[in-house]
């Protein structure tokens, strides 16, 4: 009898692993590590991409308030200069405000922000500047590490289904 039971304690804990074995690259795919984790981050978009990071919370903030989500989930490709949260902390409360608030002038300075085509780090080094899904164009200097107009490229080539993104340490402002 204690022979039986033994035998059936040992199977149910090796049925019970086996198991647990089974689900482990369900688990790790769906919790960003492990099996699939590549090619889960090529598939997403610039808008998941950048939501996945973490580092672009108010970025995705402005582009829901501006109406831009769709447009950015878009077929693309589109090149998209992100500026950090820390980015958006340097302007003044009441001016981030203020542009939060006026669509207009939000829609502007988000897609001055954006270049149709997919510009990849090494396709920058011959550009002095790119014209903008806004209309008017950023200044690129490549003399010193790469800066488009005045802010540092602090991150490059984070590649999404639709396009890229490139990090960058400052919020653009087009002219108005």
């Amino acid at each position: 009898m204690y022979a039986l039971r033994s035998h059936v304690r040992y199977t149910l804990i090796a049925l019970f692993s086996i198991g647990l074995l089974a689900l482990a690259p369900v688990h790790a795919h769906n919790h960003g590590g492990g099996y699939g984790d590549k090619e889960k981050k090529e598939r997403a978009d610039i808008v998941d991409t950048a939501v996945a990071a973490g580092s672009f919370n108010t970025l995705v903030t402005a582009v829901e308030a501006a109406g831009l989500v769709e447009t950015l989930k878009g077929d693309g490709p589109l090149t998209v200069f992100a500026p950090t949260d820390e980015a958006f902390a340097a302007i003044p409360a009441e001016d981030l405000e203020a542009l939060l608030a006026d669509q207009d002038a939000l829609t502007a300075v988000l897609t001055y922000h954006v270049v149709a085509g997919k510009v990849m780090a090494e396709d920058v080094a011959g550009l002095t500047s790119a014209e903008t899904v806004q209309g008017q164009n950023l200044t690129i200097d490549t003399s010193d590490g790469v800066k488009v107009d005045g802010a540092n490229v602090v991150q490059t080539d984070i590649k999404a289904s639709n396009g890229v993104i490139h990090v960058i340490d400052a919020v653009l402002m087009p002219e108005m």
